[in-house]
């Protein structure tokens, strides 16, 4: 938004409309205590160009990278189609949608939001969205306790540590236990025998790791205990939709679904689940129907949140939707359609492995695990830190060490690759570690 100064006219003119001499006694009715120690900001009378150009100049400063960090956020391509028709005012403006006589656009593009992730997922119902994926998650593992009963959630070693703290947060207020699931020389979970009480199993596809989990058999092993799983919403434009693997809950961060990185925010959180467990799923819910003259409309068909129903009724204290973020997917996924995004699920898939070859052909280098992966994969090496570093310097950035290390793996690093990343870029990368 542009910046438009009050001139002092402009001032003087609001004051006379609210009654009032001047600034002063406008602010009068602040103790003078607090008065006293307001202290001016002191910043420079400069002219719109003038502050522009001191702005431009500071941005200039900051390091451009070439991320490969990866970790749940992802640096996909975004068509100018999403900007141009989510920057609309009708959209930007719009707050929530109350009165659905006025809301319809809103309504209309929520409840194709909704059956798009239905689509993808291979899930029944779906909310419109969450804040993001790893609240997302949290918030699946209380639904399963409210269904399913018991203390314990089975979380995978590799699960997206940061996606776990949120969980363990949550667990902790809740009194659910957290209880390790290993993974095995493929980076895939082994799972043993499910204790009492267990709540449910989380699955991420593909997990922490990059590596693609076998949901095979998994809900049969299960039983009544609940199957989530968290998904990288790219990856299903190949892989099968944990729905038809039995899946109980798909949650997921939807950020690579046209939005940008942001510095790592605001994002999207994905929330599907079976029609039979509607009314145990937070968030909100669009629903199509007609009005009594038989024309088709759309309402807000279902709040379970505490701002709209009995609180001890409630299936959480979210309140609100990712609206404009679940809108950028919305126009995301209608501009690309399936092929699309398969088409991008495949260009990251190729050149995630491509490279994954070529550093894996370098002395010294090596990949930690041997399962297949969609387009993140963990390298090990003698010194990965100072490896990191070397990067660093060189304008890339990859995932941290620290951060592999959450998930029990020493001396590696992550490389993510989407179809954003040229060949140059790739090859860059490569040379800087041949060193």
């Amino acid at each position: 938004m542009e910046y438009v100064p009050h001139t002092r006219a402009d001032i003087e003119r609001m004051l006379r409309a609210i009654g009032v001499e001047d600034v002063e006694e406008l602010f009068d009715d602040i103790p003078e205590e607090i008065r006293k120690n307001y202290v001016p900001l002191g910043l420079p009378s400069l002219s719109e160009l003038e502050v522009r150009q001191e702005l431009e100049a500071l941005a200039a400063r900051n390091r451009k990278l070439v991320p490969f960090m990866g970790f749940g956020l992802y640096d996909h391509y975004i068509p100018a189609v999403v900007n141009e028709l989510a920057r609309r005012s009708e959209f930007y403006t719009a707050y929530t949608p109350y009165q659905a006589e006025v809301s319809q656009g809103t309504l209309t593009w929520m409840f194709e939001y909704q059956t798009m992730i239905c689509e993808l997922t291979g899930m029944e119902v779906a909310n419109a969205s969450m804040y993001d994926g790893a609240t997302a998650l949290a918030e699946a593992v209380l639904m399963a306790r409210r269904i399913v009963g018991g203390d314990r959630v089975l979380v995978p070693r590799s699960l997206n540590p940061f996606h776990r703290e949120v969980v363990e947060t949550y667990c902790r207020g809740a009194g659910i236990g957290v209880v390790d699931v290993p993974y095995d020389e493929t980076g895939r979970l082994t799972l043993g025998d499910v204790p009492e009480g267990t709540v449910a199993l989380i699955v991420q596809q593909p997990n922490g790791l990059g590596i693609i989990e076998d949901l095979s058999g998994l809900k049969e092993r299960l039983g009544d205990v609940f199957l989530i799983v968290s998904v990288y919403p790219v990856a299903l434009g190949v892989l099968e939709p944990p729905g038809s693997f039995g899946a109980d809950i798909v949650v997921g961060e939807g950020q690579p679904l046209g939005n940008p990185l942001s510095f790592g925010g605001p994002l999207l959180g994905i929330f599907a689940t079976r029609r039979k467990y509607l009314r145990m799923m937070p968030g909100r819910v669009s629903g199509r129907t007609v009005d009594a003259e038989g024309k088709e409309g759309y309402v807000m068909t279902l709040q379970t949140r505490e701002q709209h129903i009995r609180r001890e009724r409630a299936t959480s204290n979210i309140c609100t939707n990712s609206a404009l973020c679940a809108l950028r997917a919305t126009i995301y996924l209608a501009a690309l359609g399936a092929e699309g995004l398969r088409e991008v699920a495949l260009l990251s898939l190729k050149k995630a492995h491509d490279l994954a070859e070529a550093i894996a052909g370098i002395p010294g280098y090596e990949l930690a695990f041997s399962g297949p992966f969609f387009n993140e994969f963990v390298v090990k090496c003698p010194d990965p830190a100072g490896v990191v570093k070397r990067l660093y310097r060189e304008g890339i950035a990859v995932g941290l060490p620290e951060y592999v290390v959450r998930m029990g793996v020493e001396g590696a690093f992550s490389v993510a690759v989407t179809e954003k990343r040229t060949e140059e870029e790739l090859q860059r990368l490569v040379e800087v570690l041949r060193g």
